[in-house]
This record gives C-alpha cells, structure tokens and sequence, in this order.
C-alpha cells in the first residue's frame, strides 16, 4: 500500500531500508532485481511512502544482526500505529502536516529535551496562556479553530501525567526544560494570566518526570541564541531535533547535526540555574505580577 504523504517515522524507515541496500553496495535497480520488484516501488519504500516487508528485506541484503533487526523492527511498528490514535481523528482540522509530526515524535519519545527562547512550551502552558499564544502569534480561520488548538494542546500534555500500568503501555514522558527569561516576562494573555502561568509552572516543575530550569539574561551568550528547539529521545533509534515547530518546521536526524543540538542543550542546562533557584527565580517574577 502507498501513502501519498509519508510520516516522519515512515521517511526514518526508508532510510533504514536505504542504508541497508547501500551497505551491500547495491544501486537501484541491481537491487531491486534482486528483490524482485520494479525500480519505483523500491524508491517508494525508500523514501517511505509505501510500507517494506522487512523480513525480505533482511534476506536479500544479508542483515542477521539480531539487534540491528529487532530496533529496524521496532521502528516498523511505531511507523505503522502512527497517527491512529483518536487525537488525529478528532483535530485533523487544526493539525498540519509538519506539526502532526512533532506531535507523533512526541507522542512515542521517551525523554524530551526543549530550550524555550520566547513562549513557554506547549507542555507546559496553562489554558488561558495558550488561548492567548495561539490566538495572537497565528493567523487561523475562526474563532472555532483557536479553541480546537488550544483544547489539542491541553490533550497533548496528558503525555506528562501517565499512570504506570493504567491503559497506555508507556511511561510518562521525560521532560527537561530550559526556559529563557524572557518566556517569564513576556504577558501572553496580560499579567493576571502570566501569573497564573508562573504559578503552574511551579506546580509542574515539582512533578519526577519534569526538570525545570531558567536561563537569566545575566547569564549573557548562549547556545541557544538561534532560537527554540527541541530533541526528542526514543527507547531505539536515534533522537529527532525539532527546530521552531510551529512555524517552519525543520526536522533533523542526521548523527552530526543532532549532535550540535544535544550538546548545546548540555552547554544550555550548565549555564541555567539549577532546579530549586530556578524555582525560586520564578516565584520572584510571579510577586512582581502582584
């Protein structure tokens, strides 16, 4: 079956697929003689718009690795549930293409690490502050598609609240957070909102799987002068970098430019404020709302 649109963790796994055949040193067409199939189907698995038989796959291209096959077979089962989760029946109106995968990449990651230049992430936000993200940094079509958003964004961060053994066969997400001055002072929604934001940030920032940090502006140059990201972390296969997801999504996977994000974050987590001043800094900005 081909997909017309390929998903994020598809295009991963044709490019597994890609890697193999190129590990054997076969081109196109050598293997797709060997695979008994014609030129543009292979291309279409390799550029993930039409789902691998894997199992034919390792024969022809000689992979026993056993966990090299059972990562690859992993990654084949994430691919193929993606996107069936009732969350993209109910918002396809709101969801755009790119951003349905971020949410995907962080519906399946296990450890989420995000550095926050202006607004605090989406995880993190109170009701009333994302109304106010939403409704003033995007254009949408009625006033009907910025309460649908929002009311995505408050589902979306039930990732962080999973009850071990409840009915989703996951842990709650791990979330490490560094948060620029800046998203603190800025009013979405005015000051009685920002407040309210502050507040829950606090309450959040007390959970286990939450790690929380400020970056002040005292803290001067940074690695995260560019801008907001985040690097998404899974049980296999190797992290995801996010860049300004809501805007013009750019997605990296590449060993080399992943590693540039990853470190930066470490250098960004060195430089911010440890956990409890970082909560104590906030309570500071919260009393100047008062």
């Amino acid at each position: 079956m081909s997909d017309v649109t390929p998903t994020l963790l598809r295009r991963r796994l044709g490019a597994i697929v890609k890697t193999m055949r190129v590990r054997t040193g076969l081109n196109l067409a050598d293997a797709s003689r060997l695979l008994g199939m014609s030129g543009p189907t292979l291309s279409k698995i390799e550029n993930g718009r039409q789902r691998p038989e894997l199992e034919r796959f390792f024969a022809a291209y000689e992979v026993t690795d056993a966990a090299r096959i059972a990562e690859t077979m992993e990654i084949a089962k994430l691919a193929d549930s993606a996107r069936q989760r009732s969350i993209f029946a109910k918002y396809k109106d709101v969801i755009r293409p790119q951003f349905a995968d971020f949410i995907e990449l962080e519906e399946i990651a296990t450890r989420t690490d995000a550095y926050a230049a202006l607004v605090i992430p989406g995880l993190l936000q109170t009701a009333d502050y994302a109304h106010a993200v939403i409704d003033g940094g995007s254009v949408w079509s009625t006033p009907r598609d910025v309460r649908n958003f929002v009311e995505l964004r408050m589902r979306r961060q039930e990732i962080l609240a999973i009850e071990p053994g409840g009915d989703v066969d996951r842990a709650p997400l791990l979330l490490r957070c560094v948060l620029d001055e800046a998203c603190l002072r800025r009013a979405m929604g005015g000051v009685e909102t920002l407040r309210r934001q502050l507040e829950h940030l606090l309450v959040m920032s007390n959970k286990p799987n939450i790690e929380l940090q400020v970056l002040p502006f005292k803290a001067g140059a940074h690695t995260g002068m560019d801008g907001g990201y985040t690097v998404f972390h899974f049980d296999v296969g190797d992290p995801v970098v996010a860049v300004e997801p809501l805007t013009n999504s750019l997605y990296l996977d590449e060993d080399a430019r992943v590693q540039r994000y990853t470190t930066a974050f470490d250098h960004l987590r060195a430089q911010a404020l440890d956990p409890d001043a970082s909560r104590h800094f906030i309570i500071g900005i919260a009393k100047e709302t008062l």
